[in-house]
């Protein structure tokens, strides 16, 4: 499985989370969507500079993370990142109530 297809996975899964998982898509529902979008993409953001942060701390072998500390890996993150969006965005257009 390559990174952008993990990535993508993670943006339908954040998605389908906050629509469907009671007590969460509840305070989800009355949010307009201009902050719902803003909300995800922050979020997917911090996970994809969490992942980075590991591979430059040492520390991303241990959870098994492959992304490379440097150029070649923040570029590689960002079109992961940018997959996880488009993947979160069309599962939200689908799946809303």
């Amino acid at each position: 499985m390559t990174a952008e297809n993990l990535a993508a996975i993670c943006g339908v899964v954040l998605s389908l989370v906050f629509n469907y998982v009671p007590g969460i898509s509840g305070k989800w529902g009355v949010l307009m969507p201009e902050y719902k979008r803003l909300i995800m993409l922050i979020m997917l953001v911090v996970v994809a500079g969490v992942v980075f942060g590991l591979a430059c701390s040492g520390w991303g072998a241990d959870f098994g993370v492959t992304v490379v500390c440097g150029k070649a890996g923040f570029v590689g993150l960002l079109q992961a990142l940018i997959y996880a969006v488009m993947a979160n965005q069309t599962a939200y257009q689908i799946t809303k109530k």
